[in-house]
């Protein structure tokens, strides 16, 4: 695996597209901690951006990068080499790039500008979220041989996570809204990792107070050391099922 994992991550980081988004980040990330007068309100920007463009970029990257080292992979298999360890190395080559470059990106400007625990808390969501939509871009590559199909469907995910999925929970509470929704707000919130993201994020700015009743009832379970613990955990969940649900499929298809 590790022979695998080298290879990849040394083919990755080479690529100018990695490149392009470590400068993106980066010049983004100085940009709005440059012009931003609010430090709160700065974050917030930021906060936006990686939330979209971190998931947009690993779930397009990873699924083209895969798709175009299929005859590597397959060039592998014809080797004495196990199934799980071209499957690892490929996915941990990946995401750990893709994690190098968010960290030199967005963690020097925040270095340089807010060193603080919520600008902290942003860069490890920025990094679990590239490790589940690593994940996901390997699932949404492995159930799919053609490889428009399989973008496509990666862009379905993304925009699934990032727009849909909101206006569907609004949906739902708007016409649930004479019932007791606490718990039922919890659990839509765990099935997006973006809103956990973002959440975890706003109440360590202690911006609860203008999401109204739901950020009351955000910062009553998510503000506690028990609620983050469970926060992170839902992320660490959402790297593990895709990520083994695709080596699953990987190890049984016939390439």
């Amino acid at each position: 695996m590790f022979k695998v994992l080298k290879y990849v991550l040394y083919d990755i980081v080479r690529s100018r597209m990695v490149l392009a988004y470590t400068i993106l980040l980066f010049l983004l990330c100085s940009g709005l901690f440059y012009l931003g007068s609010d430090y709160s309100s700065t974050l917030v920007s930021l906060l936006h951006v990686i939330l979209l463009v971190v998931p947009l970029i690993c779930i397009i990257f990873g699924t083209i990068h895969f798709y175009n080292s299929k005859e590597f992979i397959e060039m592998m298999l014809a080797q004495p080499v196990d199934r799980n360890s071209i499957y690892f190395g490929e996915y941990l080559g990946l995401s750990g790039s893709l994690a190098m470059a968010l960290l030199i990106g967005l963690g020097i400007p925040i270095l340089l500008w807010q060193p603080t625990e919520a600008a902290l808390y942003l860069l490890i969501v920025g990094i679990m979220l590239t490790f589940i939509f690593a994940a996901l871009a390997f699932l949404t590559s492995v159930r799919s041989v053609d490889k428009a199909k399989g973008i496509g469907s990666a862009l379905l995910l993304w925009f699934y996570f990032a727009v849909l999925f909101d206006g569907i929970v609004l949906l739902i509470l708007h016409y649930l809204s004479d019932y007791p929704l606490e718990e039922v707000v919890l659990a839509l919130t765990a099935l997006n990792p973006i809103d956990i993201g973002r959440v975890l994020i706003l109440l360590k700015l202690d911006t609860s107070a203008l999401m109204g009743y739901t950020g009351a009832l955000y910062q009553k379970f998510f503000g506690t050391g028990l609620g983050q613990t469970f926060s992170l955990s839902v992320l660490a969940v959402w790297i593990i099922i895709p990520l083994f649900r695709a080596r699953r499929i990987f190890s049984r298809k016939d390439l």
